[in-house]
């Protein structure tokens, strides 16, 4: 369908409107018969036009869309008479409007592609959400308008309907019709229906972007795997070669894991990832955010296990000076740095109760107070959360907010373990090796061939934690080109949990186990905190939620 609609049905003044009241858009002056009647059938004709263009665009391709709504505004054009239509879109709240299509019956020219007109008073307007009904062009201008009425006196504009249309709440674009050669009415009925027609070319709109901001993030992540592979040959030497990067990984459930954080990126929607400690979840943080629309801003991380009840809200929310005796100045919280970007809340499952309602109003509003002050800020924060814990029966047990949970557990994301994932153990152990031999100037070439076969066949309670700070011993110890791992910790077949135990239970065996090999020394070199793969405040903190004490 060209540009330049063919001409229809003439639009009737508010002079020629027909005695019975009938709106002029719905009437025919090429059949004279019943107004009632012709009335009737037109309106049936205008409703079959709306059923047709709202079945086309509900399942569009991206592709198409604006294409599509070029060839529809061609047929409104023909089908009442208008001049010209055009459609544009507001892409955020700073930019000027851009028109991506625009008709006009012959002898008219379109509205030029690309960035609008400087029409100061006019796109404000509609920017602000304001519909501009103007039959009588310039006449019905306001005194401010001057530039618009130069417009309309120079290029013969006589009636205008500009419709702003809204998506999630946000003005993102608007529909116009506009006539040359003559004044018109825009009756209220007309305006409803063509309302209607610019929500479904805006839906269509919003979600083409959309999917096509997913299938970039999907393809992008695609490529970088490709090119890790490409360039790493996979298990060279009897499966002890060096990988590519942890996100090149063979394992199907990984896998799926990194599928699901692409589809997640693109959008806003708070991120739970699940799993038992040391399995990456603050690594798929940094790969969510990276992906993310917010990668410009930064990624602020927050461990809610390492921190004291008594600082994790000044840590969060921020403090005014002399909140309390030693502030002795103001300092801004992580959400305030994160501002734009995204917050990661590790271990989030250890917040204490009387936080969890700050933090869910400030997910649900956007806004808080800084502890010791009354001036409410808003904040623009995307959240990932990650916690080893089983969140739902915390919410059973009363130790953590149900409301919370929920607004948390928005898309969880489940992080299998290491022993889950085997087949990734000899890239992510070169993964480490290639680190540490970069930053200790010791080249490793092989790694023996009972190492590798000790690390698949360990249960790693640890996960990849563990894994790395294994490697990193071994590094350490080093004397030639041939990396030897020593697994001081008991045989696989001894730490594996049994069908009855519950996840606490073997955790606290575990935890046990190794405190009573390190006689209780929780940090230093060969601590126990070391073995476990866990910072020293996190063991302290898993330590007395388990009850585990010297004593008992």
């Amino acid at each position: 369908m060209t540009k330049n609609a063919n001409p229809g049905s003439g639009i009737t003044s508010d002079a020629a409107r027909p005695a019975s009241g009938v709106p002029p858009f719905m009437v025919d002056r090429r059949r004279p018969s019943n107004a009632t009647e012709v009335s009737l059938a037109e309106r049936l004709a205008f409703e079959r036009l709306l059923g047709d263009l709202s079945a086309l665009f509900a399942n569009l391709p991206p592709e198409r869309v604006i294409a599509e709504i070029e060839a529809a505004l061609a047929r409104l054009v023909d089908f009442l008479g208008f001049d010209r239509s055009s459609f544009g879109e507001f892409r955020d709240e700073d930019s000027p409007i851009e028109v991506l299509c625009s008709v006009a019956r012959n002898g008219i020219e379109t509205t030029p592609l690309g960035v609008g007109l400087p029409l100061p008073w006019y796109f404000g307007a509609l920017r602000s959400g304001q519909l501009l009904v103007l039959p009588d062009l310039p006449a019905d201008l306001p005194p401010e308008a001057e530039i618009e009425a130069e417009f309309s006196r120079q290029s013969g504009l006589r009636s205008n309907l500009s419709i702003p249309l809204r998506v999630g709440g946000r003005v993102m674009g608007v529909i116009a019709f506009s006539a040359f050669h003559r004044t018109r009415a825009w009756p209220e009925d007309l305006i409803v229906r063509l309302k209607i027609v610019g929500e479904v070319f805006a839906q269509a709109l919003a979600r083409s972007r959309r999917e096509t901001e997913l299938a970039a993030a999907l393809a992008e992540i695609t490529r970088l795997k490709e090119r890790l592979e490409a360039e790493n040959s996979y298990l060279r030497q009897s499966g002890c070669a060096r990988p590519a990067q942890m996100l090149a990984s063979r394992s199907p459930r990984f896998n799926q894991v990194l599928d699901e954080i692409a589809q997640a990126a693109p959008t806003n929607a708070t991120v739970l990832l699940l799993g038992e400690t040391g399995t990456g979840k603050e690594v798929l943080a940094d790969t969510l955010h990276a992906l993310s629309q917010r990668r410009e801003r930064p990624l602020i991380k927050v461990n809610c296990a390492a921190l004291p009840a008594s600082l994790i809200e000044t840590e969060l929310f921020g403090r005014e000076k002399g909140a309390y005796t030693g502030a002795l100045a103001r300092q801004p919280g992580r959400f305030e740095l994160a501002d734009g970007g995204s917050l990661f809340l590790d271990e989030v499952g250890e917040l204490p109760l009387e936080l969890q309602a700050k933090l869910l109003r400030v997910l649900q509003d956007g806004v808080f107070e800084r502890v010791g002050g009354t001036r409410t800020i808003r904040v623009d924060v995307r959240l990932i959360a990650a916690t080893n814990r089983n969140l739902a029966r915390a919410v059973q047990a009363g130790g953590f907010r149900e409301d919370l949970f929920y607004r948390l557990n928005v898309f969880p994301v489940t992080l299998p373990p290491l022993r889950e994932r085997r087949e990734d153990i000899p890239w992510l152990a070169w993964e480490f090796i290639k680190h540490f031999s970069d930053s200790m100037g010791k080249p490793i070439e092989h790694v023996a061939e009972d190492s590798m076969q000790a690390l698949l066949d360990y249960h790693w309670p640890g996960n990849v934690r563990e894994l790395r700070n294994l490697i990193e011993r071994a590094m350490i110890l080093a004397r030639g080109p041939t990396l030897h791992v020593a697994l001081e910790c008991a045989p696989a077949t001894t730490t594996r949990p049994t069908a009855t135990d519950t996840l606490a239970d073997n955790e606290r065996a575990h935890i046990l186990q190794i405190l009573e090999q390190t006689h209780w020394r929780i940090r230093g070199a060969g601590g126990a905190a070391e073995r476990l793969g866990l910072k020293p405040t996190t063991l302290e903190s898993r330590m007395k939620r388990l009850g585990l004490s010297r004593s008992g």
